[in-house]
């Protein structure tokens, strides 16, 4: 292409290495923000749930999808991908529609998973970060943060999951008495304190 062409680069985030290709492919060039750095889109409604120890966590995670009217499907992160199996087979086992997406799984396995969820087919997804940046699921109602993510800026992108292109979102936070520090991460790059629903965690 001609050196006088037009070059223009998108990116939902812009870490150092990615800087580092701006600075390697683009000449002058202007830079554009839709919203600062890590922030949450104002469509989404968050908040904070105490759950007493990991062993409730399963079964407060099942109350709250229960008692979410509005609820049409949901993405479920956790920190670690053995943990996602276990809440797959936990979920499917109390009768919830439910599938699994990690890094473990091959990319066919995958795809195959996110066009159910796509479709309809299956309305809860356990998942790893592996589904928190680059994929494009246009109706996501809520997001649930089965664990509370060990970078605050994971948090940003897991819920950006849902309240997408103006639509309004839900995400809910599992925190237990061992994720102070982590939250305290999370509510510094939001500049303000989180909303508890119920007590916090003592």
């Amino acid at each position: 292409v001609p050196f006088t062409r037009q070059t223009l680069f998108f990116s939902a985030t812009m870490p150092p290495e990615i800087t580092r290709l701006t600075e390697q492919f683009l000449h002058n060039p202007v830079r554009i923000e839709v919203a600062r750095a890590a922030t949450t889109a104002s469509t989404i409604t968050q908040g904070l749930v105490a759950s007493h120890g990991h062993a409730a966590k399963r079964e407060t995670l099942r109350r709250l999808i229960r008692a979410e009217e509005n609820l049409k499907n949901a993405i479920i992160f956790c920190n670690r991908k053995r943990d996602v199996a276990v809440l797959h087979k936990s979920l499917t086992k109390h009768g919830f529609n439910a599938g699994a997406l990690h890094g473990d799984m091959d990319q066919t396995s995958r795809m195959a998973t996110l066009d159910a969820f796509r479709e309809g087919r299956i309305s809860l997804l356990a998942a790893s970060d592996v589904a928190a940046r680059g994929l494009d699921i246009p109706d996501v109602s809520h997001v649930f943060n089965y664990d509370v993510p060990w970078a605050s800026d994971d948090y940003v992108h897991r819920i950006g999951r849902t309240g997408r292109a103006g639509k309004e979102g839900h995400s809910l936070t599992l925190v237990t008495a061992d994720d102070a520090k982590a939250l305290r991460d999370i509510e510094k790059i939001l500049g303000e304190p989180a909303t508890w629903i119920g007590d916090a965690p003592t």
